[in-house]
């Protein structure tokens, strides 16, 4: 038999929490592979069913999670994964009408690669108490084009999603980059972008 309840609290660099169950009583420990939307952390307040299991010394913990609502939900990395999956398709549309250098969906899809692959990395040392990688490498990365990536390594990760003064320099880079994007699409850089275009052929 399911019970019910919501979900209480969670440490997103651990991967676990704890649900407050419908019927009252103790919170019960929950594991983010329990979850049906892993890789992504879930909201406080999110109702949901469960099976009572026990892990290895007896102790009580949520199996085989689900969303209590009828309805489809959107978890952070998939909604993350959507946002940056657009933003490059809207890149390479932009190249194929040829209102963009060619070059430019590459250089968005090699440096939000290269972002991804460093997020991974910085995460594997963070848990190993080993040597992180500067924010101001990070934020480089965003502003010059990587930012699709790295939202996407942010929720996937749960690395620097929860960070309040790490998103916001996050969100003034990749507003940078926009602008920087829009000045290359302007009759004001449109030199610029005969000079990318020359670089490729």
């Amino acid at each position: 038999m399911r019970a019910k309840g919501k979900i209480a609290s969670w440490n997103s660099e651990r991967g676990f929490g704890f649900i407050d169950p419908s019927s009252g009583g103790h919170r019960i420990f929950v594991h983010a592979r329990a979850l049906p939307f892993r890789g992504s952390d879930p909201e406080i307040g999110l109702k949901v069913s469960y099976e009572v299991g026990s892990d290895a010394q007896g102790r009580s913990r949520a199996e085989n999670v689900r969303l209590g609502q009828d309805h489809f939900q959107l978890g952070p990395a998939l909604s993350a994964f959507l946002a940056s999956g657009t933003f490059l398709l809207v890149i390479y549309a932009t190249v194929a009408l040829r209102l963009m250098p060619a070059m430019l969906i590459w250089w968005y899809l090699a440096l939000s690669t290269i972002s991804l692959c460093i997020y991974a990395l910085d995460k594997s040392a963070a848990k190993k108490n080993g040597q992180r990688t500067p924010e101001r490498i990070l934020h480089f990365l965003s502003l010059l084009g990587g930012w699709p990536g790295a939202l996407y390594a942010q929720q996937l990760l749960r690395h620097k999603s929860r960070k309040e003064s790490f998103r916001a320099v996050f969100w003034f880079t990749v507003v940078l980059n926009m602008v920087g994007l829009v000045y290359l699409a302007s009759p004001y850089g449109s030199w610029l972008a005969v000079a990318l275009e020359r670089i490729v052929t």
